[in-house]
């Protein structure tokens, strides 16, 4: 097949689809509509666009993110986690919707930037809406909400009202009932009634649990900003009333046990995989080997630069692999191929998404990435899904494709920018002026 008239094609050392084994010499062919017409030998389909020394693989699914959180990096640094989320709920309330919106597009670019093409974002203010709008980013954006009783879906709605000029066929509307600990059972009843894609944040910590349980603990000192507790873990808590269910993505699970990682199982429940930000606020490893083995639906998600250093995607799998390996103790814990798995298909996955990304098939949106390793050690090449797991970085990334249109390509000018206008928003963060 040569290149036909609309079709554009691009080809490289190596294609990776991910649903089947990688292609050397391997080429996609996009229509002109965005969509993947064929995935081939670079012989049969053609050359068309040649990267030398380079993998295509299928853009990044993110499946838990915040990206109006992307200059907080480093912000209550080892802190435990309650007096961690004071220091953010407080410097949060320091800008507006224009600064928000300015973190929110430096946010989508570096999605961007590390290969990632889709977002499960959960939004406190909607500003992720336009950044992913105007970025050319893909997502499903979950506005938060937070309280004690269905008055708290007023400010959803609001907010939703403000951001629908931004929806569209690639960025999409979802709710997110933060968490049991700021939501009551009466607040996700009324979100689920909504019939939106759902994510919460479920099992994140032991702080979480014990307060959940009891009300005791650490968290008593700031329980002026929680709801009452469940006198139950999150997990079972919302199983028992009825509130799980496919359309929900539980963000973290890093303390779910057996009993819980069944329920979830057995509902159907999605998991967003978020190790890094597990780590470094000191939350634990999730039992990501037993979620898998159990036939819980798992995407990697980088969650937000508040709590991981970046939205690097590539950091995120080699996280998720070594936590595995030195959680069960064995080096067959979690593959390389698994990983890339979970960071593309299984986060499709995860969102409900696979139809249309996550793997690199004829008919599937030409969502993809473009990655060099010139000059690396890793050639010349043994396995080039291994090279992508344990070498790949966003300064490697050549180009990232959303429908078939190049949304980002590495020496743009646009990073200066959207870094300048999110810089001045930090300083805001960091003052004590008023918005």
């Amino acid at each position: 097949m040569g290149r036909g008239r609309g079709v554009r094609i691009l080809s490289a050392d190596w294609v990776l689809p991910v649903e089947s084994p990688p292609l050397e010499n391997g080429a996609v062919a996009i229509g002109d509509d965005g969509r993947i017409v064929a995935v081939g030998s670079a012989d049969e389909l053609g050359e068309g666009e040649r990267f030398t020394d380079a993998v295509i693989l299928p853009g990044f699914v993110n499946a838990h993110s915040h990206l109006e959180y992307a200059v907080y990096t480093g912000f209550g640094d080892g802190l435990s986690f309650g007096p961690w989320i004071a220091v953010h709920v407080e410097r949060k309330q320091r800008i507006g919707i224009e600064e928000m919106e300015a973190i929110a597009r430096l946010g989508a670019l570096e999605c961007l930037r590390s290969g990632i093409t889709t977002v499960g974002d959960a939004s406190f203010a909607g500003a992720a809406a336009t950044a992913c709008d105007e970025l050319g980013l893909r997502g499903i954006v979950y506005l938060e909400v937070f309280g004690r009783d269905e008055s708290a879906l007023e400010r959803f709605h609001e907010i939703r009202a403000r951001v629908t000029p931004a929806l569209s066929d690639r960025v999409s509307l979802g709710v997110s009932p933060h968490a049991p600990y700021t939501c009551t059972l009466e607040v996700y009843r009324a979100c689920a009634e909504l019939e939106l894609p759902t994510i919460t944040h479920l099992a994140e910590s032991e702080d979480e649990t014990r307060y959940l349980l009891s009300g005791e603990g650490p968290w008593q000192d700031f329980a002026e900003l929680l709801v009452p507790p469940l006198r139950s873990t999150g997990i079972r808590g919302l199983a028992e009333a009825g509130l799980l269910g496919p359309h929900l993505v539980a963000a973290h699970c890093v303390q779910a046990d057996a009993e819980e990682i069944a329920l979830l199982a057995a509902h159907d429940v999605a998991v967003a995989h978020c190790p890094r930000s597990n780590a470094q606020l000191g939350c634990g490893v999730a039992p990501l080997r037993d979620l898998l083995d159990a036939g819980v639906r798992v995407g990697i998600a980088t969650d937000s630069p508040a709590s991981t250093p970046s939205f690097d995607m590539f950091d995120e799998m080699r996280a998720a692999l070594f936590a595995a390996r030195a959680r069960e103790q064995r080096p067959d814990a979690l593959s390389a191929a698994e990983a890339l798995e979970l960071a593309t298909l299984g986060g499709a996955r995860a969102l409900r998404m696979d139809d249309e990304v996550g793997s690199l098939a004829p008919g599937k949106q030409a969502d993809l990435t473009v990655l060099s390793f010139a000059g690396s050690p890793l050639l010349p090449w043994e396995d080039p899904v291994t090279a992508v797991v344990l070498g790949g970085t966003p300064e490697r990334v050549l180009a990232t494709l959303v429908s078939g249109t190049t949304r980002y390509e590495r020496g743009s000018d646009t990073c200066h920018e959207l870094s300048a206008a999110a810089r001045h928003a930090r300083a805001r963060l960091l003052s004590r002026v008023s918005p």
